[in-house]
């Protein structure tokens, strides 16, 4: 199973955006394929001095996908080749 990370913030419209999108994809996924779990900045001190300017920030698998806005096609691409 691949592991998706949304790493945001409440009231981050961006992060919304994202999260949108990475629901869209996972949707079109097999069941199972992939988890999806969301980590805030506003818990966790050193996400926020690392990833603060970038959010929303998607991790695949732990490894940088994107930050800012997300690509669905370039997001499904990534699963299925993660998978």
């Amino acid at each position: 199973m691949t592991t998706l990370t949304l790493i945001g913030k409440d009231g981050c419209h961006l992060c919304d955006v994202a999260r949108e999108v990475i629901e869209t994809v996972a949707m079109d996924l097999p069941e199972n394929a992939v988890e999806i779990e969301e980590l805030s900045i506003l818990e966790d001190p050193a996400l926020y001095e690392q990833w603060w300017e970038k959010i929303p920030v998607v991790l695949i698998d732990g490894e940088f996908h994107a930050h800012w806005r997300v690509s669905p096609e370039r997001l499904r691409a990534a699963l299925d080749a993660a998978g």
